[in-house]
């Protein structure tokens, strides 16, 4: 690796600013060491597009290139489930960590500098994914911080005692509780026991949450209530929340008015959503993403992350955020595009709790990410995803 002294010519994101750029647009970047040293206005034009490293803040990195013996569902949500459940049977510590470390392996050469993975937890006992995703997280840091997410089936959480054990065994972990929410009955008990839970061990909260188009799935106000009454705003995170796009306007903006209230950090997950969601036995209409527009007129800035890759639940796709981030634009419309970026840098972050929250400033750490393209409509074509990326000052290679 190279250790870059100078960045001239960027572009660096409003939405990524942390310091005061009166009128310029375009900048030229001084790093010492692991750190920026100073950032200057460039009298030059555009070169590139200088972002953060980026942040997935919900991937299934257990899971992954499993679709060849799994197969694919293709739009049914449920039988992609109960085909990862046979397939899960035969995992063991070795498959798990060939399939984990290649993953992280593109991510990190993609960019990326954290990673959220949830981990299926079927039962009380945690699952052999666990002991690797440990081992990992020791080997890669310092590369890629590495977190994980207990995805638990709600009901399971009825169950005497369960709910406790698995916080406890995620608490020792380092871990983030969390649940399947999909039209659960007695969804509002069940739900408040996982709270009950997060507040008695001190732990943070990531929901799979309404991941279909029924307009009578509505987990994420009832969270988002939850959250506010227990006073943990800003300590949870819901991803997916597709039923949010097919409830009439009235009925969503005020689901996302206490979303803001609450602080929820919402996560959508174009790839996915648009594969599972809507008619398979015709071209879809339905999109299934979230209303991220909308969340974002209510002071959510949302994140785009990257959820499944190669499974039965996506049987596509890779470790490139950039690439889901181009996905998420034209999907939901996000424009300016480049006014969107902070949905795979900043927005992370800060839903990971993060000690950088990925606004670039002098004294920041050095960990960028420098895109080709040199203005927004460059951003989704082949030449302007060309990147260098910089860790800790120093840069890895080209990445195509």
């Amino acid at each position: 690796m190279t250790a870059p002294s100078r960045l001239e010519a960027v572009r660096i994101p409003a939405r990524l600013r942390g310091f005061q750029a009166g009128e310029a647009e375009v900048f030229d970047v001084t790093l010492s060491g692991a750190q920026v040293e100073a950032i200057v206005p460039s009298r030059q034009p555009a070169r590139g597009t200088l972002l953060s490293a980026m942040v997935d803040a919900h991937a299934h990195i257990d899971k992954n290139y499993t679709v060849r013996e799994a197969g694919a569902a293709e739009g049914n949500l449920f039988a992609a489930i109960e085909r990862m459940a046979a397939h899960r049977a035969r995992w063991t510590a070795q498959s798990l960590r060939t399939r984990m470390l290649r993953a992280l392996d593109e991510a990190w050469r993609a960019g990326t500098r954290a990673l959220r993975t949830h981990l299926d937890w079927g039962s009380v006992e945690a699952p052999v994914s666990l002991a690797v995703l440990e081992q990992l997280r020791d080997e890669w840091r310092g590369r890629i911080e590495l977190q994980f997410v207990a995805l638990v089936p709600l009901d399971l959480f009825a169950e005497a005692d369960a709910g406790e054990r698995i916080a406890q065994a995620v608490r020792r972990a380092d871990g983030v509780l969390g649940a399947f929410v999909y039209r659960n009955d007695g969804i509002v008990h069940k739900l408040g026991r996982v709270f009950d839970l997060a507040q008695q061990h001190r732990l943070t909260l990531d929901f799979h949450v309404d991941e279909g188009l029924d307009v009578e799935a509505t987990g994420l106000r009832t969270i988002a209530q939850l959250t506010i009454a227990r006073g943990l705003q800003g300590r949870v995170a819901c991803g997916h929340a597709c039923s949010l796009s097919v409830q009439d306007d009235a009925a969503a903006n005020d689901t996302l008015a206490l979303c803001a209230q609450a602080g929820i950090h919402l996560i959508a997950l174009p790839s996915t959503n648009l594969y599972l969601q809507g008619a398979w036995d015709r071209t879809p209409v339905q999109r299934g993403i979230t209303r991220l527009r909308e969340a974002a007129a209510h002071g959510l800035r949302p994140s785009l992350a990257t959820d499944n890759v190669q499974d039965a639940f996506y049987p596509y796709g890779g470790y490139d955020l950039v690439e889901t981030f181009g996905l998420g634009v034209q999907m939901a419309h996000l424009a300016p595009a480049a006014d969107w970026l902070d949905a795979i840098t900043v927005s992370p972050a800060r839903a990971l709790g993060l000690p950088w929250d990925g606004r670039i400033a002098p004294g920041c750490p050095a960990d960028l990410v420098l895109l080709a393209a040199t203005d927004e409509y460059e951003l989704l074509d082949p030449h302007g995803r060309l990147r260098t990326v910089i860790r800790a000052g120093r840069t890895l290679e080209n990445i195509p």
